[in-house]
């Protein structure tokens, strides 16, 4: 008789399972957050990568319009003064292209070159590509 009023006095463990599964399922949900969040800043960094390259490309073209254009009208390239239809058609590139896309092109007597790009992506500040060269 001893051992069954020893049976009877013990309580059955429950619910202990449950708790490791609450505490697993914890621990995978956070894991999911963090591969989420991972994933939004990649695609943040992508989109502005993409950006910078459009920006350089456009800055290339422009400058290869300006060499083979350098010996009487490189100074028309000045977005300051009056743009050739060149520069024009440019700039409206630049417009298309980026995100709130504006360019600045300033050319000396000289040869020298510098163009600036800035666009601003949709909730990020604004951005800017700047490239210098020499035209002789």
């Amino acid at each position: 008789m001893k051992s069954n009023s020893t049976t009877r006095n013990r309580r059955p463990v429950g619910g202990f399972a449950m708790l490791e599964a609450l505490v697993a399922l914890l621990i995978c949900a956070m894991g999911v957050l963090g591969v989420v969040g991972l994933q939004s800043a990649m695609t943040r960094a992508q989109t502005s990568a993409t950006f910078r390259a459009e920006a350089a490309f456009l800055a290339q073209q422009l400058v290869g319009a300006m060499w083979t254009d350098r010996t009487s009208n490189l100074t028309t390239y000045d977005t300051s003064g009056t743009c050739n239809a060149v520069c024009t058609d440019w700039l409206a590139r630049v417009s298309s292209r980026l995100p709130s896309g504006t360019a600045t092109v300033t050319v000396t007597n000289a040869g020298a070159v510098s163009i600036d790009i800035r666009w601003t992506a949709a909730g990020e500040s604004q951005s800017r590509f700047t490239m210098a060269t020499s035209i002789n």
